[in-house]
Protein backbone atom coordinates (compact mmCIF):
# COMPACT_ATOMS: atom_id res chain seq x y z
CA UNK A 1 0.00 0.00 0.00
CA UNK A 2 1.03 3.23 -1.39
CA UNK A 3 0.44 6.64 1.24
CA UNK A 4 -1.01 9.56 0.12
CA UNK A 5 2.27 11.36 1.51
CA UNK A 6 4.78 8.80 0.01
CA UNK A 7 7.04 9.99 -2.94
CA UNK A 8 9.32 7.65 -4.78
CA UNK A 9 12.43 6.90 -3.78
CA UNK A 10 14.99 9.11 -4.84
CA UNK A 11 12.99 11.48 -5.92
CA UNK A 12 13.87 15.11 -4.16
CA UNK A 13 11.27 17.26 -2.54
CA UNK A 14 12.67 20.66 -1.13
CA UNK A 15 10.99 23.18 1.16
CA UNK A 16 11.61 25.72 3.47
CA UNK A 17 15.48 26.44 4.37
CA UNK A 18 16.31 23.19 1.85
CA UNK A 19 14.63 25.07 -0.72
CA UNK A 20 16.08 28.62 0.40
CA UNK A 21 19.64 26.80 0.13
CA UNK A 22 18.90 25.59 -3.39
CA UNK A 23 17.92 28.40 -4.83
CA UNK A 24 21.16 30.54 -3.26
CA UNK A 25 23.47 27.47 -4.88
CA UNK A 26 21.57 28.26 -8.45
CA UNK A 27 21.82 31.98 -7.71
CA UNK A 28 25.62 32.29 -7.02
CA UNK A 29 26.29 30.05 -9.65
CA UNK A 30 24.38 31.89 -12.44
CA UNK A 31 25.48 34.89 -11.54
CA UNK A 32 29.29 33.97 -11.55
CA UNK A 33 28.36 32.30 -15.05
CA UNK A 34 26.74 35.07 -16.60
CA UNK A 35 29.68 37.24 -15.24
CA UNK A 36 31.76 35.03 -17.48
CA UNK A 37 29.82 35.28 -20.45
CA UNK A 38 27.58 32.26 -19.98
CA UNK A 39 23.81 32.13 -21.35
CA UNK A 40 21.66 30.01 -20.17
CA UNK A 41 19.59 27.14 -21.90
CA UNK A 42 17.07 24.68 -20.69
CA UNK A 43 16.68 21.21 -22.81
CA UNK A 44 13.80 19.17 -23.17
CA UNK A 45 13.17 16.44 -20.57
CA UNK A 46 12.36 13.69 -23.19
CA UNK A 47 15.71 13.06 -25.55
CA UNK A 48 16.42 10.43 -28.37
CA UNK A 49 20.16 10.36 -27.91
CA UNK A 50 20.72 9.74 -24.19
CA UNK A 51 22.32 6.58 -24.46
CA UNK A 52 25.57 8.27 -26.40
CA UNK A 53 26.41 9.32 -22.82
CA UNK A 54 25.34 6.96 -20.23
CA UNK A 55 27.68 4.08 -19.91
CA UNK A 56 25.22 1.52 -18.76
CA UNK A 57 21.76 2.48 -20.73
CA UNK A 58 19.94 -0.05 -18.01
CA UNK A 59 20.09 3.42 -16.06
CA UNK A 60 17.59 4.93 -18.28
CA UNK A 61 14.01 5.99 -17.89
CA UNK A 62 13.00 4.88 -21.33
CA UNK A 63 9.14 5.54 -22.76
CA UNK A 64 8.11 5.68 -26.42
CA UNK A 65 6.54 8.84 -28.38
CA UNK A 66 3.20 9.52 -30.72
CA UNK A 67 5.33 7.13 -33.29
CA UNK A 68 6.47 4.29 -31.30
CA UNK A 69 10.06 5.82 -31.37
CA UNK A 70 12.16 4.48 -28.29
CA UNK A 71 13.23 7.74 -26.17
CA UNK A 72 13.96 8.29 -22.30
CA UNK A 73 14.62 11.01 -19.82
CA UNK A 74 17.21 13.10 -19.74
CA UNK A 75 19.77 10.96 -17.93
CA UNK A 76 22.31 13.48 -19.07
CA UNK A 77 22.92 17.19 -19.78
CA UNK A 78 26.46 17.38 -21.48
CA UNK A 79 25.94 15.77 -24.88
CA UNK A 80 22.17 16.74 -25.77
CA UNK A 81 23.20 20.37 -24.99
CA UNK A 82 26.20 20.04 -27.66
CA UNK A 83 24.32 18.41 -29.91
CA UNK A 84 20.90 20.65 -29.55
CA UNK A 85 23.54 23.87 -30.02
CA UNK A 86 25.65 22.42 -33.03
CA UNK A 87 22.66 20.89 -34.83
CA UNK A 88 19.48 23.19 -34.04
CA UNK A 89 20.62 26.58 -33.41
CA UNK A 90 24.36 26.64 -34.95
CA UNK A 91 22.94 29.07 -37.84
CA UNK A 92 21.37 30.93 -35.40
CA UNK A 93 23.73 32.00 -32.65
CA UNK A 94 27.42 31.95 -31.97
CA UNK A 95 27.26 31.88 -28.66
CA UNK A 96 29.82 28.79 -27.24
CA UNK A 97 29.30 29.82 -23.16
CA UNK A 98 26.25 27.63 -22.34
CA UNK A 99 25.08 27.11 -18.54
CA UNK A 100 21.83 24.99 -17.20
CA UNK A 101 20.24 24.63 -14.14
CA UNK A 102 17.77 21.59 -14.17
CA UNK A 103 17.68 17.76 -13.27
CA UNK A 104 18.63 14.47 -15.23
CA UNK A 105 16.60 11.19 -14.29
CA UNK A 106 17.67 7.33 -13.66
CA UNK A 107 16.16 4.28 -13.33
CA UNK A 108 14.03 3.73 -11.87
CA UNK A 109 13.15 7.11 -9.79
CA UNK A 110 16.44 8.67 -9.00
CA UNK A 111 16.34 12.35 -9.50
CA UNK A 112 19.22 14.79 -9.42
CA UNK A 113 19.28 18.56 -10.11
CA UNK A 114 22.25 19.95 -11.57
CA UNK A 115 24.52 23.32 -12.16
CA UNK A 116 25.98 22.27 -15.84
CA UNK A 117 28.24 24.46 -17.70
CA UNK A 118 29.82 23.81 -21.46
CA UNK A 119 32.36 25.57 -22.86
CA UNK A 120 32.25 24.79 -26.63
CA UNK A 121 35.30 24.47 -28.50
CA UNK A 122 37.31 25.52 -25.87
CA UNK A 123 40.24 22.65 -24.99
CA UNK A 124 41.96 24.72 -21.68
CA UNK A 125 40.11 22.99 -18.85
CA UNK A 126 41.66 25.10 -16.75
CA UNK A 127 38.51 27.47 -18.17
CA UNK A 128 35.81 26.03 -16.62
CA UNK A 129 38.03 24.35 -13.19
CA UNK A 130 38.49 28.14 -12.33
CA UNK A 131 34.91 29.21 -12.66
CA UNK A 132 33.95 26.16 -10.41
CA UNK A 133 36.33 27.34 -7.67
CA UNK A 134 34.94 30.43 -8.03
CA UNK A 135 31.59 29.16 -7.04
CA UNK A 136 32.77 26.82 -4.11
CA UNK A 137 34.79 30.20 -2.78
CA UNK A 138 31.71 31.70 -3.22
CA UNK A 139 29.78 29.28 -1.18
CA UNK A 140 32.29 29.48 1.23
CA UNK A 141 33.53 25.77 1.36
CA UNK A 142 36.93 24.21 0.85
CA UNK A 143 36.42 20.98 -1.10
CA UNK A 144 39.41 18.81 -2.26
CA UNK A 145 40.14 18.76 -6.30
CA UNK A 146 41.17 15.46 -7.86
CA UNK A 147 42.57 16.26 -11.56
CA UNK A 148 42.62 12.69 -13.19
CA UNK A 149 43.56 11.79 -17.53
CA UNK A 150 41.50 8.96 -18.56
CA UNK A 151 44.41 8.15 -21.58
CA UNK A 152 46.20 6.94 -18.57
CA UNK A 153 44.31 4.33 -17.75
CA UNK A 154 43.62 3.34 -21.71
CA UNK A 155 47.78 3.60 -22.18
CA UNK A 156 48.51 0.90 -19.21
CA UNK A 157 45.61 -1.80 -20.35
CA UNK A 158 47.44 -1.35 -24.13
CA UNK A 159 50.86 -1.87 -22.32
CA UNK A 160 50.30 -4.58 -19.74
CA UNK A 161 48.28 -8.19 -20.75
CA UNK A 162 47.47 -8.28 -17.60
CA UNK A 163 45.13 -5.27 -17.25
CA UNK A 164 42.02 -4.27 -17.91
CA UNK A 165 39.91 -1.57 -17.80
CA UNK A 166 38.02 -3.00 -15.43
CA UNK A 167 40.88 -3.12 -12.61
CA UNK A 168 40.62 0.97 -12.73
CA UNK A 169 36.66 1.18 -12.23
CA UNK A 170 37.20 -1.05 -9.01
CA UNK A 171 40.97 0.39 -8.15
CA UNK A 172 42.65 -3.18 -7.78
CA UNK A 173 45.73 -1.56 -6.50
CA UNK A 174 46.83 -5.05 -5.25
CA UNK A 175 46.95 -6.17 -9.15
CA UNK A 176 49.27 -2.91 -10.55
CA UNK A 177 51.40 -3.47 -7.63
CA UNK A 178 51.77 -6.95 -8.34
CA UNK A 179 53.40 -6.25 -11.91
CA UNK A 180 56.47 -5.02 -9.54
CA UNK A 181 57.23 -1.93 -11.99
CA UNK A 182 58.92 0.41 -10.44
CA UNK A 183 57.80 3.38 -12.48
CA UNK A 184 53.79 1.92 -12.22
CA UNK A 185 54.20 1.83 -8.78
CA UNK A 186 54.73 5.50 -8.44
CA UNK A 187 52.46 6.02 -10.44
CA UNK A 188 50.05 3.76 -8.49
CA UNK A 189 50.71 6.31 -5.16
CA UNK A 190 51.26 9.83 -6.82
CA UNK A 191 48.92 12.59 -5.03
CA UNK A 192 50.84 15.68 -5.19
CA UNK A 193 51.90 17.46 -7.60
CA UNK A 194 56.08 18.12 -5.85
CA UNK A 195 56.20 14.11 -6.92
CA UNK A 196 54.77 14.14 -10.40
CA UNK A 197 58.40 15.16 -11.65
CA UNK A 198 59.87 11.99 -10.26
CA UNK A 199 57.18 10.13 -12.10
CA UNK A 200 57.56 12.00 -15.53
CA UNK A 201 61.80 10.89 -15.43
CA UNK A 202 60.54 7.29 -15.12
CA UNK A 203 57.74 7.06 -17.00
CA UNK A 204 57.68 5.66 -21.03
CA UNK A 205 56.86 8.72 -22.92
CA UNK A 206 53.07 7.72 -23.80
CA UNK A 207 52.76 8.41 -20.33
CA UNK A 208 55.04 11.36 -19.66
CA UNK A 209 52.72 13.39 -22.22
CA UNK A 210 49.33 12.63 -20.13
CA UNK A 211 51.21 13.67 -16.71
CA UNK A 212 52.51 16.93 -18.36
CA UNK A 213 49.24 17.74 -19.56
CA UNK A 214 48.09 16.95 -15.53
CA UNK A 215 50.80 18.68 -14.41
CA UNK A 216 49.69 22.39 -16.63
CA UNK A 217 46.45 21.97 -15.96
CA UNK A 218 47.38 22.39 -11.74
CA UNK A 219 49.33 25.13 -12.62
CA UNK A 220 46.78 27.11 -14.56
CA UNK A 221 44.43 26.12 -11.57
CA UNK A 222 43.76 28.61 -9.17
CA UNK A 223 43.28 26.76 -5.52
CA UNK A 224 45.36 25.02 -2.94
CA UNK A 225 43.52 22.14 -2.55
CA UNK A 226 44.18 19.80 -5.03
CA UNK A 227 45.06 16.77 -5.41
CA UNK A 228 46.64 14.06 -8.55
CA UNK A 229 44.68 10.34 -9.12
CA UNK A 230 46.30 9.32 -12.64
CA UNK A 231 44.61 6.08 -12.52
CA UNK A 232 41.80 7.09 -11.38
CA UNK A 233 38.92 6.00 -14.50
CA UNK A 234 35.57 8.05 -15.08
CA UNK A 235 32.39 6.35 -15.82
CA UNK A 236 30.90 8.81 -18.33
CA UNK A 237 31.34 7.84 -22.01
CA UNK A 238 32.30 11.12 -23.26
CA UNK A 239 35.42 12.31 -21.08
CA UNK A 240 38.61 11.05 -23.93
CA UNK A 241 41.34 12.74 -21.40
CA UNK A 242 41.79 15.58 -18.40
CA UNK A 243 38.83 15.24 -16.03
CA UNK A 244 38.42 16.46 -12.61
CA UNK A 245 35.86 15.80 -9.35
CA UNK A 246 35.79 17.86 -6.63
CA UNK A 247 35.22 15.90 -3.16
CA UNK A 248 34.74 16.03 0.07
CA UNK A 249 35.26 13.29 2.24
CA UNK A 250 33.07 10.59 0.52
CA UNK A 251 30.89 13.02 -1.39
CA UNK A 252 30.91 14.20 -4.99
CA UNK A 253 29.64 17.81 -5.56
CA UNK A 254 31.08 18.59 -9.42
CA UNK A 255 32.58 16.34 -12.18
CA UNK A 256 34.49 17.82 -15.15
CA UNK A 257 36.33 17.09 -18.52
CA UNK A 258 37.51 17.77 -22.03
CA UNK A 259 35.50 15.76 -24.08
CA UNK A 260 35.08 15.20 -27.92
CA UNK A 261 31.10 15.52 -30.01
CA UNK A 262 30.93 15.32 -33.33
CA UNK A 263 34.92 15.65 -33.48
CA UNK A 264 34.24 19.10 -31.32
CA UNK A 265 36.42 19.59 -28.57
CA UNK A 266 34.86 21.55 -25.25
CA UNK A 267 35.17 21.42 -21.59
CA UNK A 268 32.29 21.45 -18.74
CA UNK A 269 31.39 20.60 -15.41
CA UNK A 270 28.25 19.92 -13.28
CA UNK A 271 27.95 20.87 -9.84
CA UNK A 272 25.60 18.40 -7.45
CA UNK A 273 23.16 20.54 -6.36
CA UNK A 274 21.55 18.13 -3.91
CA UNK A 275 24.93 16.95 -2.18
CA UNK A 276 26.14 20.80 -1.65
CA UNK A 277 22.55 21.52 -0.37
CA UNK A 278 23.34 18.32 2.33
CA UNK A 279 26.62 19.93 3.00
CA UNK A 280 25.54 23.36 3.21
CA UNK A 281 22.30 22.80 5.23
CA UNK A 282 24.29 20.73 8.24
Amino acid sequence: MILEHEIPNGSKLYFGNSAKTKRKIENIASTILDDNGFEEIVTPVFSYHQHLSIADDKELIRVNDAQNHSLSLRADSTIDVVRIIEKRLGRNTEQKKWFYIQPVFRFPTEEQYQVGVEFMGEKKLSTVTNIAVDIFNKLEIEPLIQISNIKIPELLVEMFDELSIDDFRHINIEKFLNLKVDWLEKLVYLQYIEQIDEVIKLAPDSIKIELRKMKELCSEISYDNCVLAPIYYAKMLYYDELFFRVIDKNEVYARGGRYKSSELTSVGFAIYTDTLCETLSK
